[in-house]
């Protein structure tokens, strides 16, 4: 493989990739780029990152094109990230909303390959099977993603030993998945039947989704230049009723000018609600 991406090749496919799925790469990410382009390009049969790039722009390969785009939008993620948004979910936002409804729908955006919705459909069983009676009739998490690839794998809810022992503790192992071999296990039925996987570019329409009454949209804002998170912020605010939750990674935050959420810190941690 050639050693270097020139600037040209890096500056035009910045320009494709943010028209296309609205990342920002920045500056003097060459690395990242030919890193997480390695593998498509390996796999179409080219040696020459620049050159890659430069097919991947004529655009004259559709699947050459997707599997450029999902390199750059494919991240590992863990089980409870973070562990506080979970908890916080399970013991602060789910009683509060249990007080009001007995339904409750959650959105995962850039739901990668599925451990944060199966995290949340396990924080809602949990919350049922503790909640002494106070219970949800219905729970619901849709979860969603840009790449097919990814969505097909979170949705066959199906993990290697190395994924199950990122954030997912013993105990939880053990009630909510199937050890299906020594080296594979699966969510459990009464896991999967909670959440639904579509695919969805934040930059576009979400209104076909419905509504919400906690979005976790985490660790996906940063990709984002600010005039896209203001959008994307704009139009999760759509779909959100008022006192609808908004849960960021920890690095994230909803800017002073989109005056219609209030942060609401916690102990551990911090949410937004839509006013």
């Amino acid at each position: 493989m050639r050693n270097e991406l020139t600037q040209q090749a890096y500056d035009d496919f910045a320009i494709f990739l943010k028209a296309r799925v609205g990342i920002t790469l920045g500056c003097n990410k060459q690395y990242l780029a030919k890193s997480r382009l390695s593998i498509a390009m390996r796999d179409f049969g080219f040696d020459d990152v620049n050159q890659f790039i430069e097919a991947v722009l004529r655009g004259r390969d559709n699947k050459m094109i997707v599997h450029a785009l999902e390199s750059m939008t494919t991240n590992e993620t863990f089980w409870f990230r973070d562990v506080y948004p979970f908890d916080n979910l399970r013991n602060i936002i789910l009683p509060e909303l249990a007080k009001r409804q007995r339904k409750v729908r959650i959105w995962s955006a850039a739901c990668s390959h599925g451990q944060e919705a199966y995290s949340i459909a396990m924080m809602m069983l949990e919350y049922n099977r503790l909640s002494r009676g106070n219970s949800f009739s219905h729970c619901e998490v849709i979860a969603s993603d840009v790449s097919e690839p990814v969505l097909a794998s979170a949705s066959a809810g199906c993990y290697d030993e190395l994924s199950v022992s990122r954030g997912l503790s013993q105990e939880m192992k053990q009630r909510y998945f199937i050890h299906d071999s020594d080296k594979t296990w699966s969510v459990k039925p009464e896991v999967k039947r909670l959440v639904s996987f579509t695919k969805q570019n934040l930059l576009e329409s979400y209104s076909s989704h419905g509504t919400f009454d906690v979005v976790f949209c985490r660790n996906v804002l940063i990709y984002f230049d600010d005039k896209d998170k203001a959008n994307i912020l704009q139009k999760i605010s759509a779909q959100l009723p008022k006192d609808g939750i908004v849960i960021l990674g920890a690095a994230e935050s909803i800017p002073s000018t989109q005056s219609n959420f209030k942060m609401v810190k916690l102990p551990q941690g911090l949410y937004y609600v839509k006013q």
